[in-house]
């Protein structure tokens, strides 16, 4: 059987739709310098023709290929390359207006805010014209839904369903069966991120921000992004701003199939959900023995500790990566819980990052089965998931990724060592980039920043941000020879 060719043009097409829509988005900042009297209104106009030539000579000259169906190498490449271009793109409003007039610094920042990393070079965010922070926390929110641009307004162009596409993009395990149409469920998708976006800036500014403030921070929160408008991040603002932030990271951190079943009122099956389940036990355990270790070792009343535990525990395990309190001074149990949320991660098909709770929930099925064999050797023990058989091939993926991943993380430290970066930034710095949290250890901890680093040590984290954005294997198989044969 012969083996398809990869048609470039068919990549480059859908790649050009994608720049094209983020030049859409560059008019909103460019909205608000002018709003603001800011005088940099010819910079983001610039950045938006420069964006629009570059895409629309690249969608002209493949526009014959807009009804072609992508193969799954073809969404492969478009899942990649369009990561990389929006990075690319996002970096001319930084350069032109002078925000940001490194490129390694634009390119980390950009490609910080579209992976919803929210990792940051700025050390000195509120000097920043209020244009530049708005489209620094617009790319979190564009990036956050990057599952439903990329099916959704590629899907007007392309015939079928478009599985390939969403498949590789998003971050699914075990797919929930909302609907049987692919469209029809990322609609739904984008309708509920929108919704959960306009209830959130309502809230808070009900709470006394700024209607800036609280756009700002909504579009961080629902991305799980954490780019915030203040050097002090969520600190300095009000606990009832602080409660509701942490409402709407939890809840952007479970699977958006959960919030479709619930928008069709299938309540039950949204309930039975055991990832869902496990995510909001991990969140209660954690912030209970984080409340208990806050309220022991240091001068606050029972209210702060408890506010201080939830609020970081749901900011880490959704990778939103909001502070209001420096956990690198808590004691090192406390410490050793954050990098253990790290690690785990918010739910599949969320905006959150990290390994995910359902590969999480599998591995431990797994592992339990095995535990059950050595005491009854005749039973037959197998791995189910809301209900539904896993077969072993599956299992055997979750735990090939979970190996991988952690095993890059080891390697990525090593790599940044080699960098000369200490133990701690190293680790921190990649694990906090791998999973799209934001802050990390070390070095580049809550109360600091990516600033330091080298650039070298940059566009390596930079490279890791995408890494984890896109669940290794689509990036990893662009470096395989396999991938490109014929």
């Amino acid at each position: 059987m012969a083996k398809s060719r990869l048609n470039i043009f068919i990549i480059l097409h859908l790649i050009s739709i994608i720049v094209l829509l983020e030049s859409i988005f560059m008019l909103f900042a460019l909205i608000v310098s002018f709003i603001y009297g800011e005088k940099v209104e010819i910079h983001f106009l610039k950045a938006f023709i420069t964006t629009v030539v570059i895409g629309g000579t690249v969608f002209f000259a493949t526009k014959k290929f807009r009804h072609s169906q992508p193969t799954s190498r073809e969404s492969i490449a478009i899942a990649a390359f369009g990561w990389i271009s929006m990075a690319l793109v996002g970096t001319l409003p930084y350069l032109f207006t002078d925000a940001i007039p490194r490129f390694p610094d634009a390119f980390f920042e950009s490609m910080s805010g579209f992976t919803t990393t929210g990792s940051s070079i700025l050390t000195d965010i509120e000097a920043l014209p209020k244009s530049i922070l708005f489209w620094r926390s617009l790319t979190h929110w564009i990036g956050g839904m990057g599952i439903v641009v990329l099916v959704i307004a590629v899907m007007a162009y392309i015939k079928g369903s478009g599985i390939h596409l969403f498949s590789n993009e998003a971050s699914v395990v075990v797919e929930e069966k909302v609907s049987s149409r692919i469209r029809t469920v990322a609609r739904k998708v984008w309708y509920i991120y929108v919704g959960l976006t306009f209830v959130e800036t309502i809230l808070l500014m009900l709470g006394g921000m700024s209607l800036f403030d609280a756009l700002c921070h909504s579009f961080a929160t629902v991305a799980t992004g954490g780019f915030s408008t203040k050097n002090t991040s969520i600190a300095d603002f009000s606990p009832y701003i602080q409660y509701v932030i942490t409402i709407f990271m939890i809840l952007s951190g479970i699977n958006f199939a959960v919030h479709v079943l619930c928008m069709n009122k299938d309540y039950k099956r949204a309930l039975r959900n055991e990832e869902m389940r496990a995510y909001l036990k991990i969140i209660a355990v954690v912030t209970v023995l984080l409340t208990i270790i806050l309220y022991r070792n240091f001068p606050m009343s029972l209210e702060q500790a408890f506010r201080d535990s939830v609020f970081q525990v749901a900011s880490i395990i959704t990778a939103t990566g909001f502070a209001t309190t420096d956990y690198l001074v808590w004691p090192i149990h406390g410490i050793i819980l954050i990098a253990v949320l790290m690690m785990i991660g918010a739910s599949a098909g969320s905006t959150g990052g990290g390994v995910k709770v359902i590969r999480h929930v599998i591995s431990f099925k797994y592992l339990r089965n095995i535990v059950r064999r050595q005491i009854n050797r005749n039973a037959v023990y197998n791995v189910k998931y809301n209900g539904i058989l896993i077969d072993n091939s599956r299992v055997t993926s979750v735990l090939n990724f979970i190996l991988i991943y952690y095993g890059i993380v080891v390697a990525g430290t090593v790599i940044m060592m080699s960098f000369g970066n200490n133990l701690a930034t190293s680790f921190g710095g990649v694990l906090t980039t791998m999973g799209g949290v934001g802050p990390g250890f070390g070095l580049v901890g809550p109360a600091s920043n990516f600033s330091m680093l080298s650039d070298v040590s940059k566009y390596f984290l930079t490279f890791t941000m995408l890494l984890g954005r896109l669940e290794i294997f689509p990036v990893v198989a662009l470096f395989t020879g396999w991938y490109w044969r014929n």
